[in-house]
Protein backbone atom coordinates (compact mmCIF):
# COMPACT_ATOMS: atom_id res chain seq x y z
CA UNK A 1 0.00 0.00 0.00
CA UNK A 2 1.63 3.56 -0.46
CA UNK A 3 1.26 6.36 0.86
CA UNK A 4 -1.92 8.23 2.23
CA UNK A 5 -2.42 11.23 0.19
CA UNK A 6 -2.72 14.26 1.93
CA UNK A 7 -5.00 16.42 -0.01
CA UNK A 8 -7.42 13.23 -0.08
CA UNK A 9 -10.39 15.01 1.71
CA UNK A 10 -9.43 18.78 0.92
CA UNK A 11 -13.05 20.43 1.88
CA UNK A 12 -12.18 20.80 5.64
CA UNK A 13 -8.37 21.08 5.17
CA UNK A 14 -9.30 24.28 3.41
CA UNK A 15 -11.56 25.60 5.91
CA UNK A 16 -8.71 25.32 8.43
CA UNK A 17 -6.25 26.89 6.74
CA UNK A 18 -8.53 29.56 5.36
CA UNK A 19 -9.61 30.09 9.01
CA UNK A 20 -5.63 30.08 10.25
CA UNK A 21 -4.73 32.71 7.44
CA UNK A 22 -7.88 34.90 8.24
CA UNK A 23 -6.36 34.96 11.68
CA UNK A 24 -3.26 36.24 10.37
CA UNK A 25 -4.44 38.54 7.69
CA UNK A 26 -7.92 39.38 8.24
CA UNK A 27 -10.99 37.82 6.48
CA UNK A 28 -11.10 38.42 2.46
CA UNK A 29 -9.04 38.10 -0.41
CA UNK A 30 -5.65 38.42 1.57
CA UNK A 31 -6.59 34.90 3.22
CA UNK A 32 -8.08 33.36 0.14
CA UNK A 33 -5.10 33.72 -2.12
CA UNK A 34 -2.70 32.28 0.98
CA UNK A 35 -5.03 29.84 0.67
CA UNK A 36 -4.77 29.30 -2.51
CA UNK A 37 -1.11 29.24 -2.55
CA UNK A 38 -0.80 26.85 0.23
CA UNK A 39 -2.71 24.29 -1.88
CA UNK A 40 -0.63 25.02 -4.82
CA UNK A 41 2.42 24.50 -3.35
CA UNK A 42 0.90 21.13 -1.52
CA UNK A 43 -0.02 19.77 -4.54
CA UNK A 44 3.30 20.86 -6.11
CA UNK A 45 4.88 18.94 -3.29
CA UNK A 46 2.55 16.28 -2.21
CA UNK A 47 5.07 13.56 -2.54
CA UNK A 48 7.10 15.01 -0.12
CA UNK A 49 4.24 14.68 2.89
CA UNK A 50 5.57 12.36 5.17
CA UNK A 51 2.49 10.97 7.25
CA UNK A 52 5.51 9.85 10.55
CA UNK A 53 6.11 13.48 10.47
CA UNK A 54 2.38 14.54 11.59
CA UNK A 55 -1.02 15.02 10.19
CA UNK A 56 -2.26 16.75 7.02
CA UNK A 57 -3.91 19.68 8.58
CA UNK A 58 -0.20 20.24 10.61
CA UNK A 59 1.73 20.18 6.91
CA UNK A 60 -0.40 22.82 5.50
CA UNK A 61 -0.61 24.86 8.61
CA UNK A 62 3.62 24.38 7.71
CA UNK A 63 3.11 25.68 4.50
CA UNK A 64 0.68 28.39 4.75
CA UNK A 65 3.09 30.02 7.76
CA UNK A 66 5.77 29.95 4.76
CA UNK A 67 3.55 31.51 2.23
CA UNK A 68 2.65 34.50 4.82
CA UNK A 69 6.69 35.26 5.96
CA UNK A 70 7.61 35.04 2.41
CA UNK A 71 9.00 38.28 2.19
CA UNK A 72 8.32 38.87 -1.60
CA UNK A 73 4.21 38.98 -0.06
CA UNK A 74 5.59 40.62 3.19
CA UNK A 75 5.49 43.90 0.64
CA UNK A 76 1.72 43.05 -0.15
CA UNK A 77 0.29 41.72 2.44
CA UNK A 78 -0.55 43.45 5.78
CA UNK A 79 0.72 40.54 7.86
CA UNK A 80 -0.59 40.10 11.43
CA UNK A 81 -2.69 43.28 10.68
CA UNK A 82 -6.33 41.47 10.72
CA UNK A 83 -8.96 44.17 9.01
CA UNK A 84 -11.90 43.39 11.28
CA UNK A 85 -14.71 41.16 11.00
CA UNK A 86 -17.29 41.29 8.12
CA UNK A 87 -19.34 43.75 7.76
CA UNK A 88 -22.81 43.75 8.24
CA UNK A 89 -25.34 43.66 11.09
CA UNK A 90 -24.56 39.95 13.12
CA UNK A 91 -25.34 38.70 16.46
CA UNK A 92 -21.91 38.85 18.65
CA UNK A 93 -19.87 41.25 15.91
CA UNK A 94 -19.27 43.74 18.97
CA UNK A 95 -18.35 40.46 21.02
CA UNK A 96 -15.68 39.58 18.18
CA UNK A 97 -14.28 43.25 17.82
CA UNK A 98 -13.66 43.12 21.75
CA UNK A 99 -11.88 39.92 20.95
CA UNK A 100 -9.94 40.89 17.71
CA UNK A 101 -8.67 44.20 19.50
CA UNK A 102 -7.25 41.97 22.96
CA UNK A 103 -5.67 39.83 20.07
CA UNK A 104 -4.08 42.60 18.36
CA UNK A 105 -2.11 43.69 21.91
CA UNK A 106 -0.60 40.57 21.48
CA UNK A 107 3.14 39.77 20.58
CA UNK A 108 3.72 38.47 16.74
CA UNK A 109 4.28 34.85 18.59
CA UNK A 110 0.95 34.70 21.01
CA UNK A 111 -1.15 35.80 17.87
CA UNK A 112 1.11 33.08 16.41
CA UNK A 113 -0.37 30.96 18.66
CA UNK A 114 -3.89 31.91 18.68
CA UNK A 115 -3.84 31.58 14.91
CA UNK A 116 -2.72 27.98 15.23
CA UNK A 117 -4.71 26.76 18.72
CA UNK A 118 -7.96 28.44 17.09
CA UNK A 119 -7.85 29.24 13.64
CA UNK A 120 -6.34 25.98 12.19
CA UNK A 121 -7.79 24.18 15.42
CA UNK A 122 -4.76 22.45 15.80
CA UNK A 123 -4.08 20.03 19.09
CA UNK A 124 -1.01 21.47 21.24
CA UNK A 125 0.69 18.96 20.00
CA UNK A 126 0.71 19.23 16.89
CA UNK A 127 1.07 23.17 16.94
CA UNK A 128 4.57 21.66 18.65
CA UNK A 129 5.52 19.79 15.89
CA UNK A 130 4.90 22.99 13.26
CA UNK A 131 6.63 25.15 15.64
CA UNK A 132 9.29 22.82 16.64
CA UNK A 133 8.74 22.87 20.30
CA UNK A 134 7.95 20.59 23.25
CA UNK A 135 4.17 19.96 23.47
CA UNK A 136 3.80 21.14 27.42
CA UNK A 137 5.77 24.47 26.30
CA UNK A 138 3.14 25.06 23.73
CA UNK A 139 0.47 24.26 26.72
CA UNK A 140 2.11 26.88 28.66
CA UNK A 141 2.31 29.32 26.35
CA UNK A 142 -1.18 28.74 25.38
CA UNK A 143 -2.34 29.12 29.05
CA UNK A 144 -0.51 32.57 29.22
CA UNK A 145 -1.74 33.63 26.16
CA UNK A 146 -5.57 33.55 27.09
CA UNK A 147 -5.29 34.47 30.87
CA UNK A 148 -4.07 37.77 28.93
CA UNK A 149 -6.58 37.66 26.62
CA UNK A 150 -8.63 36.99 29.52
CA UNK A 151 -7.14 40.01 31.02
CA UNK A 152 -7.59 42.45 28.32
CA UNK A 153 -11.25 41.64 27.74
CA UNK A 154 -11.98 42.16 31.43
CA UNK A 155 -10.14 45.76 31.77
CA UNK A 156 -12.60 48.50 31.73
CA UNK A 157 -13.09 50.35 28.60
CA UNK A 158 -11.97 54.27 29.21
CA UNK A 159 -14.41 56.47 28.68
CA UNK A 160 -13.69 59.53 26.66
CA UNK A 161 -13.42 62.84 27.92
CA UNK A 162 -15.91 64.96 25.58
CA UNK A 163 -16.30 67.44 27.42
CA UNK A 164 -19.82 66.65 28.83
CA UNK A 165 -19.85 64.82 32.17
CA UNK A 166 -19.95 67.26 35.30
CA UNK A 167 -16.66 68.75 36.45
CA UNK A 168 -16.14 69.08 40.76
CA UNK A 169 -15.92 72.35 41.99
Amino acid sequence: MGRRDPLAEPAPLIRRVYAYAAYRLGHGPDAEDVTSETFERALRYRDSYDPARGEPAAWLIGIARRVIDDPRRRRELPVDAPEGVAEGPEEGSADRLDLQAAVALLSTGDRELVALRYGADLSARQIARVLGMKTNAVEVALHRVRTRLREALDAPAAEPDDGKRARAV
